[in-house]
């Protein structure tokens, strides 16, 4: 892949991972390039990523009336685009962008999964005391190892991610700055970038995410958020120092799914014969099978559900690809079966699931370009 000369877009190939982001702009700042070269970014003294929680680039196109900067820049840059892994889901994609590993090789593989070692479910998002999260994922980020380099990260969020599970698991190194506001968020942004001399700024943002679930990723509520966004990213370019670069980018797109379109096991015994544990989530499940039921538990959802989602056994998931290069720690992690939408459909368990979870409208997790597409958008004082 070609380096970018100063004042051009990011170079991306085709086939781009968001595992390919932060190792990219390690390189930018001089580090030894960690992993492949599938995205290049300019040479820059300081990186700022801002990552839009749940903005993918289906919908940025779709809605970009509500963001005029960033639909100027996306005119731009036509190949700016990346592919968040399977599950396209936060923990995940977080797993994915810290560590620069597809999540076979870093072992977050989705919202609710399995801990081997107890033979119980736990969020990987809101994460569970029991695990403790450096073994659970004990590969180095990206962050680790810039400040082993002496080069500086610095991750912005609210305070509460600090320290926490899926934060040590996916996000940890070099230093936190807690801010509320997403204002706040890219003024410490901007006080960092001027203040070091080199290092990565990392800023997260999960509002449009929020709405997005509520009302739809078509609401108007969701535009506002996505306004407020765009508006604040064009004042981050434009406040950055000479020598910066800015790049936008989210973990996962979002698809709306009416409820009509919802499927409950709690009301279909074929789906739910046979499953120890329903993990996952709506659009991306992964089903743990008493033992030797996998293929019995395949082909009644094969029959029930083959027209709208793809399934198949944890073998031919793999062998498939559809995690990536799978480390023996991380096999047992992923379902006897797994399941990923490719219609219009959701699979629920009411009997289990929390009710504001059944509430949403907007979802994602599955393999589906419009869930898995974000954006990889340059801006700045080095980005033209």
């Amino acid at each position: 892949m070609t380096l970018i000369d100063r004042g051009s877009p990011a170079a991306v190939d085709p086939q781009a991972s968001l595992a390919d982001l932060l190792p990219a702009a390690a390189s930018a700042l001089g580090l030894t390039r960690l992993g492949r070269a599938a995205l290049t970014l300019p040479d820059a003294q300081v990186v700022v990523v801002l990552l839009v929680d749940g903005l993918g680039d289906d919908l940025l196109a779709e809605r970009g009336g509500h963001a005029p900067f960033l639909r100027t820049l996306r005119s731009r840059q036509p190949n700016g685009v990346a592919l968040a892994g399977f599950p396209s889901t936060t923990a995940t994609s977080m797993g994915t962008l810290g560590t620069g590993l597809l999540p076979g090789a870093h072992g977050l593989v989705g919202l609710d999964v399995l801990d081997p070692d107890r033979d119980q479910l736990f969020s990987e998002l809101a994460w569970d005391p029991e695990v403790d999260p450096r073994r659970w994922q004990p590969e180095p980020t990206v962050f680790e190892q810039l400040a082993a380099a002496q080069i500086e990260a610095v991750r912005i969020g609210p305070g509460y991610f600090d320290g926490s599970g899926l934060t040590e698991a996916a996000l940890r190194g070099g230093r936190f700055v807690a801010a509320d506001t997403l204002r706040a968020r890219v003024q410490a942004a901007l006080d960092a970038a001027r203040s070091i001399e080199r290092g990565l700024i990392y800023v997260y943002w999960g509002e449009v995410d929020k709405a997005g679930h509520v009302y739809g990723s078509r609401s108007w509520q969701w535009g506002d958020e996505l306004t407020a966004v765009d508006s604040m990213a064009q004042q981050l370019a434009e406040g950055l120092p000479a020598g910066s670069l800015l790049v936008v980018t989210a973990d996962h797109g979002m698809v709306d799914v009416p409820f009509e379109d919802r499927v409950d096991v709690a009301f279909e015994p074929d789906l739910s014969a046979g499953i120890r544990h329903l993990g996952g989530e709506a659009r991306a499940l992964h089903l743990y099978c008493v033992p030797g039921a996998a293929d019995d538990v395949l082909a009644a959802w094969r029959h029930r559900l083959g027209d709208r989602m793809d399934l198949a056994t944890r073998d031919q998931a793999v062998r498939a690809g559809w995690f990536g290069p799978v480390k023996a720690r991380v096999l047992p992690r992923i379902g006897d079966v797994v399941v990923s939408a490719v219609g219009q459909v959701a699979v629920v368990d009411s009997r289990t699931a929390r009710p504001e979870a059944l509430r949403l409208l907007g979802l994602h997790g599955a393999r589906t370009l419009a869930e898995r597409r974000v954006p990889v958008l340059l801006a700045g004082p080095i980005a033209g």
